[in-house]
């Protein structure tokens, strides 16, 4: 049973950007019509889906649970060329070793969000499969002499690096959009495949592939691009605060600062956040924003998101472990020795510092531990001693408010970490080296 509601639930979340125009059927029409069948292309140009993926791999998912068949595509063909879209210079061409390394990797983490099993499975695709035989002869015979150059030097991947100053745009990029359309157009050929989903960027190399369909087989094919994502002050989403790609890969990003990144989230920018990532009903939403419009410092969207999402991409069990954790680590009272060591290794806001093991097997004066890790040594024992007795200091979830008072190796958490806080917000890492 296909739901109807599909397109207006899109529409009302703000996930349609842009859609190719046919009068007969519509796109609504299409949708409403009966299951249809949606593809989106992943190129494993690297060996894990970052967070960038998630808004049209989400909406594949969206489709499927609308009764709609999905298709995902990993791109071993297209990852051999690289898509100029987005890009200033062109990518490092990959080895067939590390290609076939980032396929499988990306084929694991596809299976987090879509169903390949169920009544209504999903299919997973790899684009080398019916490009690697292929002639370049054939290739330009079959695919080329459907495409128009004017048309591709007028998309805007293309005409930004002709633009730019450096070594503009070589022929393999230049064709890149040939391929994506030649993907399409197998797809509809062998799966009845109707409509292409992708971000904006990726708008002509999608409606490439809808006219290539048109001039070869006369079909009529459709494609659909989500907006890009950015936040209320206009940057760019999907960047750590130091400026680091969020990977979904647990290796790269650990599910806690996924979750943080999540919670750190500004208030303004809940609302497209929700409505973007979340599958609670458009209803559930809009309570949830009433709820933490009331209660701003509570951050009720932020966590809410922020579960959802770790559940989705890391699961229910790691979820819980990552919450309880920052339900520690941030409250001033917290026992650390809860936190498992690779999370407090990871403690997002914290200064890191080092210190040698020796020193604390002979005993390190409190004052001049605070002296050292808050004030980096400055002239600030005064200071120091007067925020030790003030008992604005604690060491691991603990306060000292003796200043003469001993810190030993025995007080390392999991016999490696101290955590010194200042205050409430201003917290220090120290590792034993």
């Amino acid at each position: 049973m296909v739901d109807a509601n599909l397109h207006t639930n899109l529409l009302a979340r703000g996930l349609i950007h842009q859609v190719t125009k046919r009068e007969d059927p519509s796109f609504e029409e299409l949708l409403q019509g009966g299951p249809t069948v949606v593809y989106a292309g992943f190129d494993p140009t690297g060996d894990s889906l970052h967070i960038g993926h998630l808004v049209p791999l989400l909406g594949l998912r969206r489709f499927q649970l609308a009764g709609h068949k999905v298709i995902a595509l990993a791109g071993g063909a297209t990852g051999m060329v690289g898509d100029p879209s987005g890009r200033s210079s062109e990518r490092n061409l990959l080895t067939a070793e590390v290609l076939e390394h980032n396929k499988a990797a990306i084929k694991t983490q596809l299976s987090a969000f879509l169903d390949f099993e169920g009544d209504n499975p999903a299919v997973l695709v790899d684009n080398l499969d019916w490009t690697a035989e292929v002639s370049l002869l054939d290739f330009l015979r079959d695919v080329g002499k459907h495409a128009r150059v004017n048309v591709m030097i007028k998309r805007d991947s293309v005409r930004d690096r002709l633009e730019r100053d450096g070594d503009g745009l070589s022929f393999t990029e230049f064709s890149y959009s040939l391929l994506q359309a030649n993907d399409f157009l197998a797809l509809h050929r062998s799966h009845a495949c109707q409509i292409q989903i992708g971000g904006s960027d990726q708008w002509g190399n999608i409606t490439a592939g809808v006219d290539l369909a048109r001039r070869s087989d006369d079909a009529v094919l459709f494609g659909m691009t989500v907006p890009l994502l950015t936040r209320s002050d206009g940057s760019k989403f999907g960047k750590t605060a130091g400026g680091e790609t969020l990977w979904l890969d647990p290796a790269q990003t650990s599910p806690f600062e996924f979750r943080q990144f999540w919670v750190n989230q500004a208030d303004a920018d809940m609302g497209r956040l929700l409505r973007f990532f979340s599958f609670q009903s458009m209803a559930e939403i809009e309570a949830l924003e009433a709820q933490a419009a009331e209660a701003p410092h509570l951050r009720l969207a932020q966590k809410s998101l922020a579960r959802e999402m770790t559940t989705l991409v890391h699961g229910e069990a790691t979820a819980d472990e990552v919450e309880r954790a920052a339900a520690v680590l941030f409250d001033p009272k917290g026992d650390l020795r809860e936190v498992p060591v690779e999370i407090l290794a990871n403690f997002p806001g914290a200064k890191q510092v080092t210190l040698k093991r020796a020193r604390l097997e002979a005993g390190v004066p409190w004052l001049d531990l605070v002296v050292e890790v808050v004030w980096a040594g400055a002239n600030k024992r005064g200071q120091a001693r007067k925020d030790i007795q003030n008992n604005a200091m604690a060491l691991n979830g603990t306060k000292w408010a003796d200043p003469e008072a001993s810190v030993t190796a025995s007080e390392l958490l999991h016999d490696r970490f101290l955590v010194i806080r200042k205050g409430k917000k201003n917290q220090f890492l120290v590792e034993v080296a």
